[in-house]
């Protein structure tokens, strides 16, 4: 029996069928899911409008995580790698588009990147940018980047930084989402697991938090929004990539000075 959030999530979407082609997934799989993998309450949540904590409750409502006040800094983090992990996992969704354009920013980079992001985002068609999205990142046989640990660093998919990646996940706890085909050197799913390690509902030390970032995501990442940023063919994932970028830049310097 399904929950109540996949349920919400599959109206939302139109079906099944449209949810499992928003999420670029099997329809099959879908169809055997009773909850919404945590793996993929990001994609869905992008692909439908529905709320994570809508989705699953249980990892994402308040009382999932600690009491003890989260650092003003750790919680702007965490909103940006989940952001992030948002536009990297799945198109955008109108609703999402439409709080996008309510960024505001600063005189900084990383503030310019959001007023620039919410300038594209109100000018922006859905329709548009889910096709952006698919050429980018899925197309026909494949898109035109790969964003993979593996292929960033090697050159293929499915190579050694994703066994080692699997190996210092297994050490944190972080478990993979049964039935799940993604590799879990996809630049969202390293979005997502930054955003837990600032907001806390992933629990590492400092030590362990710099260390995954710069074994597994400064090393290639940076570059992937580089070339997100360069590309010819789209106009709101250039936007997204100067995001991403000025926010890695923050993210490494901000790390070396820890160490």
């Amino acid at each position: 029996m399904r929950d109540d959030g996949l349920d919400r999530a599959i109206d939302a979407a139109g079906g099944i069928a449209e949810l499992a082609r928003k999420i670029g997934i099997s329809q099959p799989s879908v169809s055997n899911w009773t909850k919404v993998p945590a793996q993929r309450v990001v994609a869905v949540e992008a692909a439908t409008g529905v709320a994570r904590n809508d989705l699953r409750p249980d990892l994402y409502s308040e009382q999932a995580f600690s009491a003890e006040p989260l650092d003003p800094v750790d919680a702007a983090r965490a909103q940006e790698y989940a952001l992030l992990a948002t536009l990297l996992s799945a198109p955008p969704s109108r609703r999402l588009l439409d709080q996008l354009s309510m960024l505001t920013g600063d005189a900084t980079p990383l503030g310019r990147a959001h007023v620039a992001l919410a300038e594209a985002a109100s000018s922006a068609v859905a329709a548009k940018a889910e096709r952006e999205y698919f050429d980018l990142f899925v197309g026909l046989g494949r898109g035109e980047l790969l964003p993979y640990a593996s292929y960033y660093l090697t050159g293929f998919l499915n190579e050694r930084p994703l066994s080692r990646l699997r190996a210092d996940m297994a050490a944190l706890g972080i478990e993979r989402v049964a039935n799940n085909s993604e590799p879990e050197d996809h630049a969202a799913i390293l979005c997502e697991i930054m955003s837990g390690f600032a907001d806390g509902s992933l629990d590492a030390s400092p030590e362990a938090q710099r260390a995954f970032f710069e074994k597994h995501v400064s090393p290639w990442i940076g570059r992937l929004f580089a070339d997100m940023e360069s590309t010819d063919n789209a106009r709101f994932y250039r936007v997204v990539g100067a995001l991403g970028r000025a926010f890695i830049e923050i993210e490494t310097e901000a790390f070396t000075f820890a160490n």
